[in-house]
C-alpha cells in the first residue's frame, strides 16, 4: 500500500546560499516598499479627486499599507537572523507530499517518522 507522507526539505547553509537568500528577502522587502508607496500614490489621487472621501476607503489603504509594514518588519528579522546564523546549519526550507510504500511486517514507528531531505547548494547530499 502506497500513502502520502510529509518531507521535509532542509537547506545546509553556505556562502552561496546565503547570498541567494539575502537577495530573495532584499527582493522581497523592495517589493513591500514599492507596494506601499503604490497604496500611498492611489489613496493620495483618491483624495484629489474628490470622487471617494469615505474615511472606510482610507482605513482600507491604511491597513494594506500597515499589513506590509508588518511584513517588510517580518523580512527585515529574517534577515537579522540569516546573519547570525553560522554556515552549515540547517535550515528548513519547505515541507512537500511524498509516497511512502508501506508493507505488511514494516515498522509502523519507523515509517511514520518525518523524513528529510537535506540539500546543499542545490544537490541533495542526504535523505533521511
Amino acid at each position: 500500500m502506497k500513502i502520502l507522507q510529509k518531507i521535509t526539505i532542509k537547506q545546509v547553509l553556505t556562502e552561496e546560499s546565503k547570498r541567494t537568500l539575502i537577495n530573495k528577502y532584499e527582493g522581497r522587502k523592495h517589493q513591500l516598499q514599492k507596494e506601499c508607496d503604490q497604496l500611498r500614490f492611489e489613496l493620495k489621487k483618491l483624495e484629489k479627486s474628490k470622487k471617494f472621501s469615505s474615511q472606510r476607503l482610507k482605513d482600507n489603504f491604511e491597513k494594506e499599507m500597515s499589513m506590509r509594514q508588518e511584513k517588510i518588519k517580518l523580512v527585515d528579522f529574517q534577515l537579522e537572523q540569516l546573519h547570525i546564523l553560522p554556515l552549515e546549519s540547517e535550515l528548513k526550507e519547505k515541507e512537500v507530499q511524498g509516497i511512502v510504500d508501506i508493507k505488511i511486517g514494516d515498522n509502523w514507528d519507523e515509517q511514520i517518522l518525518d523524513k528529510t531531505i537535506v540539500v546543499k547548494n542545490g544537490i541533495v547530499t542526504e535523505i533521511r
